[in-house]
């Protein structure tokens, strides 16, 4: 893209600070669709997207569970990957915004396979590390306490890592959640992936809440955003804190680069 140039939606939205309105849906979706369109053609290296409040867009016709979704659809990527990133630590929710009564379901040895690809082959090409370590974490507490706890473990999570191993990755798991993520243990990986979305999230976001970045992978563009949400509580009153978006700019220049953009 020319410097300088501006690109404008043509549907309208009203914009006025911590008042949602679902009448502005279109205008948000057709500004992720210039933009997604935008860095599809090479016009721009990246895309960096703010947040978007999902209640609002589910009142009109947006049928799509989050941005992941949405820029999988108009970029045709079969599997968009979400990682956070932030404070040294990278996670991977397996499933993202679901019921957690959904999620032992939707958990499949396929899903992990190839996420877990997905994410070794980024951390070489985005983020330059040779040797990609991962870790797998269990779905149930003390990752099924050898089944007492649950099956999961051994019947698909473990199968998983070991395909992903097979390969020649360095993949270790499946592990207790509530025991990887001190110092000693992230010390040990370069991403985790988690089986659902606060089991990921909430070690993240409280070690890298005011700088995480959401970074969505398996897509052809790269694509960044800040790791919170819209905060209409303090929408218009210069409370809002920049340094998520900053890292999230900042990350997608680099990534961007990475990839010869």
């Amino acid at each position: 893209m020319s410097a300088g140039a501006l690109l404008a939606t043509k549907a309208q939205a009203s914009r006025i600070p911590a008042k949602p309105d679902p009448k502005n849906s279109r205008a948000v979706c057709e500004a992720i669709e210039l933009a997604v369109a935008e860095a599809m053609t090479g016009a721009a290296a990246a895309v960096v997207t703010g947040p978007i409040n999902k209640a609002v867009l589910a009142a009109s016709e947006f049928r799509f569970s989050g941005h992941t979704d949405f820029l999988a659809h108009l970029t045709g990527a079969r599997l968009p990957v979400m990682m956070v990133s932030g404070a040294g630590l990278r996670v991977v929710p397996l499933t993202i915004h679901m019921a957690l009564a959904a999620v032992p379901h939707a958990i499949t040895e396929e899903l992990i396979v190839e996420t877990g690809r997905i994410v070794l082959s980024a951390l070489s090409q985005d983020f330059s590390i040779a040797k990609p370590r991962l870790a797998v974490s269990g779905l149930n507490p003390h990752a099924g306490e050898a089944g007492v706890l649950g099956s999961e473990e051994k019947s698909i999570i473990a199968p998983a890592v070991e395909t992903l191993r097979s390969t020649g990755a360095t993949v270790i798991g499946p592990l207790p959640a509530d025991t990887m993520f001190h110092p000693e243990a992230r010390a040990t990986y370069d991403a985790a992936i988690c089986m659902y979305h606060d089991q990921a999230l909430i070690p993240l976001k409280a070690l890298a809440f005011w700088s995480g970045v959401n970074i969505t992978l398996g897509l052809p563009i790269v694509r960044t955003s800040p790791d919170h949400g819209t905060a209409f509580d303090i929408a218009g009153r210069g409370l809002a804190d920049p340094r998520s978006m900053i890292a999230a700019i900042e990350l997608a220049a680099k990534i961007a680069d990475a990839r010869g953009r």
